[in-house]
């Protein structure tokens, strides 16, 4: 009778306890309640229509990963469920807006589209318990009576990863992919081709993957290294696994922006293809080593063959990524090889153009025209506005902010994401163990950025979309590595992206951050243990 009681007592205590609540990204409006929902496995999913089963598999398959429950789904129930539908809300437009009720005997998720319900989801997630092991005996878990009324303040809420230095496989994509949609990101910028590696499959010239996905060797250490490794390495995706990356991101909301480099960063293309070069007689080589190849010719030369293969390779990339937009670098140009090719500068004098400058916006120019064409809208990197901006591209600002103020005063829209604080390739920590890119730019710094700057006026500022954190890999070759350079700093930035400005308050998100470092070790990641002070 005593052992009868004593188990009433514990069962009792674990769910009439205040449960802690530990939100990132911090809601526009969030009211406690008393009391507590029990999930259980009687516990029932409603769904109102199947638009929502990805956000209800989504939940579910969370669910049996890391707390061993699944529930079903059913159209109706009487209490004991979760009900996840759909209603446009027409006092807030925005999308991906949601309502979410908790109270004794049910919780009501609400989205203002399907896309908001999914991001609901994932505030219900937050909602779980984490501060010890579940109970999975009993598979009953306490979630607490809340009402929440929330919505993004950016449209774009991005992260990047670049997998042309170091290759990851399509399992740890979907990961990375589940990652970004745990923290409310809804665009996943894919670094797909580098000097050091193409990686997507072009079935039109099939040398890119032959050639251009493997180099024969990778640097020792930190650039300029200590030697050569000598170990070919590489890797590609084929376009059945690109179809099947993209489904995978879209039932989680998240649009993947590729990448296809150019003009510059070209040497595994012109290792495939060397009439794309401005010196086509030449042997080129996938890249082997780090850095900007100032004195390495990886270059495109402006021709006839090189616009008929760039847009080969578009519409293929078009063909298998929906996305309205498309990334094509241009970053890093130098200009030294146009001056120094003949056919370069035949070109500049037929055309008209001045100078190098004129010829990398003829260059950019001409490519979104194509794009335009076939309804989509490029982004560039800032050096994009070298010789005079595209006319509807999207300037993505790394050097700082000045080219994304430059282009928003143009009237252009801008993605920000200055090397300082959003490259997570830089170290964390002031004196990092671990090889990183140099620079340094803790948690506290990317949270205390924002992504409007005080020079723009209220009209300019409009053409901010958001902000992305970017990850390049060079010193990151396996997907521990990936993790501890991510987090914990994605969750700052899904702060200031999605939460509204006059909310942000650090001392708040360190308290809030003991819940989410929980939530990493429940995902069983490698993050980096920094101080949040």
């Amino acid at each position: 009778m005593k052992k009868i009681i004593l188990l009433f007592f514990i069962l009792t205590s674990l769910f009439s306890f205040s449960q802690e609540i530990n939100i990132i990204p911090k809601p526009v409006e969030l009211k406690t309640g008393k009391g507590n929902f029990i999930l259980s496995s009687k516990t029932v999913i409603l769904l109102q229509d199947d638009a929502n089963k990805s956000s209800a598999h989504f939940f579910n398959d969370y669910l049996k990963k890391y707390y061993g429950i699944e529930l079903k789904l059913a159209n109706s129930a009487k209490d004991n469920f979760i009900s996840l539908k759909t209603r446009p809300n027409n006092s807030n437009p925005n999308p991906e807006g949601y309502n979410l009720k908790v109270n004794n005997t049910s919780v009501d998720l609400t989205g203002f589209s399907n896309e908001g319900t999914f991001r609901g989801v994932q505030t219900l997630i937050q909602l779980l318990p984490v501060d010890r092991q579940p109970v999975t005996t009993q598979q009953q878990f306490s979630i607490p009576v809340v009402t929440i009324t929330d919505y993004p303040r950016f449209p774009y809420r991005g992260m990047h990863l670049d997998v042309s230095r170091h290759f990851f496989p399509v399992d740890y994509i979907k990961k990375y992919i589940d990652f970004l949609a745990l923290h409310k990101m809804n665009y996943f910028h894919w670094h797909l081709t580098d000097d050091q590696g193409w990686r997507i499959e072009i079935k039109k010239y099939p040398k890119l993957i032959e050639i251009g996905s493997w180099r024969d060797g990778t640097i020792i250490g930190k650039y300029p290294g200590t030697g050569n490794d000598g170990i070919r390495y590489g890797g590609y995706y084929t376009q059945d696994q690109i179809k099947e990356i993209v489904k995978y991101a879209a039932d989680r909301f998240i649009t993947i922006v590729p990448e296809i480099d150019m003009p510059g960063h070209n040497m595994a293309a012109l290792a495939a293809y060397p009439q794309l070069g401005t010196r086509p007689d030449s042997i080129y080589k996938v890249a082997q080593t780090w850095g900007i190849f100032g004195k390495m010719n990886n270059v495109l030369a402006p021709t006839d063959f090189t616009f008929q293969f760039i847009q080969d390779v578009l519409t293929e990339v078009m063909q298998l990524f929906p996305s309205k937009y498309i990334h094509i670098g241009g970053d890093e140009v130098f200009k030294k090889w146009w001056k120094d090719c003949s056919t370069c500068q035949q070109f500049m004098k037929t055309n008209k153009l001045k100078d190098e400058n004129e010829l990398q916006s003829y260059f950019i120019h001409r490519i979104e025209k194509f794009v335009n064409s076939k309804g989509r809208t490029i982004i560039g990197w800032d050096e994009i506005l070298e010789g005079g901006l595209a006319p509807n591209a999207v300037v993505m600002s790394w050097r700082g902010e000045k080219g994304g103020i430059a282009a928003a005063r143009q009237n252009h829209y801008v993605v920000m994401t200055p090397g300082s604080p959003l490259y997570f390739n830089h170290s964390q920590l002031q004196k990092d163990d671990s090889l990183t890119a140099g620079g340094y730019d803790p948690i506290q710094s990317v949270y205390n950025y924002d992504p409007v700057s005080k020079e723009l006026n209220g009209k300019q500022a409009k053409y901010i979309l958001g902000a992305q954190g970017n990850l390049w890999t060079e010193y990151i070759s396996n997907e521990r590595k990936v993790e501890y350079m991510i987090f914990p700093r994605m969750s700052a930035l899904s702060e200031i992206v999605w939460s509204k400005k006059e909310d942000r308050n650090w001392k708040d998100f360190k308290k809030r951050m003991t819940g989410q470092i929980k939530r990493y070790d429940l995902w069983k990641v490698n993050y980096c243990k920094t101080p949040i002070r």
